[in-house]
């Protein structure tokens, strides 16, 4: 249950620090107390991040009086970077019980709360233009009806060129300060392109999470569950109560997902365990895409999978024998020349 003590002010990370070992009931791990950096050990330390996640998981948690999320928010509002990048490690859970949760109806006045504010912080990093809102994040794409140097136009354009096609990468964020069903998804969305930002500096174990709300989010089955590499598979108990749990997927939400699903399973990450899990999500994600017959989100993920695909292939090593063969040829070739200027 939620500690109704009264919040410490966080002014740095160890303030941060203090005031969780308070919420967490508990003396923090001394590799993390100890810690010539608090806001690092926040970040990286195991236990620490499986203490939290647990609360956040928990019965009663994302109330309106939870400590927890009180803790996340004063903690991100401090403006320290180091800081912020601890909070954000947790926005996969957080994210993920707030929409597995917000499909009941139930209140999460405290999940919101950390919701708004890291929304009004990406909201704040794009600029906003009249009455606070942003522009939208765009994309320029080479129209191939215009020829090009690699490249013949079926039906050359008459007159000027084609006009270039324009990929919106983000919509515009409009100020919101409070959380509605109709705003719920575009401000997710939005608080995982921050997270999708930081993806270097979050640990596996923030990405594993989030592959796995992704599982319950589409909440359809993965054929890799039944297949030979199931024992790589993380256990899908974990959360029992978000598993399968199906919530809406608009494109606003669904692009952000598949974007970080494939820094996890095409990124420089060298875990398995990640990438299998990785690979079970935008699989999941796929079925759910071809269920509501979404064009973009089908031809994400089908994508996504294909890439998968290709990078477990063995890339064959390069051979070199036709190169030593040659350079064998070029040099008898040099000595009998000189032999004849000779």
């Amino acid at each position: 249950m939620p500690n109704d003590a009264p919040p410490q002010p966080i002014h740095s990370a160890k303030d941060a620090l203090d005031a969780l070992e308070g919420i967490l009931g508990g003396a923090l791990p001394g590799s993390v107390a100890a810690a010539d950096d608090p806001a690092a050990a926040l970040l990286n330390d195991a236990d620490v991040a499986t203490a939290v996640t647990g609360r956040l998981r928990g019965a009663g948690s994302g109330a309106g009086n939870d400590t927890l999320c009180r803790w996340l928010y004063d903690a991100f509002r401090t403006g320290v970077p180091e800081l912020q990048l601890a909070v954000l490690r947790f926005v996969p859970t957080l994210a993920g019980v707030y929409m597995c949760r917000a499909v009941s109806r139930k209140p999460q006045a405290g999940f919101e709360a950390v919701l708004l504010a890291l929304y009004a912080h990406a909201a704040s990093q794009r600029g906003g233009g009249a009455g606070g809102e942003t522009a939208a994040e765009t994309v320029s794409l080479p129209n191939l009806a215009n020829p090009s140097p690699y490249h013949d136009a079926k039906v050359p354009p008459k007159g000027k060129p084609a006009e270039l096609d324009v990929a919106v990468l983000s919509p515009p964020l409009e100020p919101h300060g409070t959380m509605r069903a109709t705003r719920r998804a575009r401000i997710v969305g939005a608080v995982l392109e921050l997270y999708h930002g930081k993806l270097a500096h979050m640990p596996i174990s923030s990405k594993m999470d989030f592959c796995a709300f992704c599982v319950a989010w589409a909440g359809t089955p993965s054929k890799l569950d039944a297949g030979a590499d199931k024992s790589r598979l993380p256990d899908a108990s974990a959360g029992a109560a978000e598993k399968r749990r199906r919530v809406p997927l608009p494109w606003e939400l669904f692009q952000p997902v598949v974007r970080i699903v494939a820094h996890c399973l095409l990124g420089p990450s060298r875990s398995d365990e990640l990438k299998a899990q990785a690979a079970r999500a935008a699989e999941c994600l796929y079925w759910r895409a071809n269920e509501t017959v979404d064009a973009p989100a089908l031809l994400a993920t089908r994508s996504l999978m294909r890439l998968s695909q290709m990078v477990e292939e063995p890339i064959p090593e390069p051979s070199f024998s036709g190169a030593i063969e040659n350079m064998a040829e070029l040099e008898a070739m040099r000595a009998n020349i000189l032999n004849t200027k000779n």
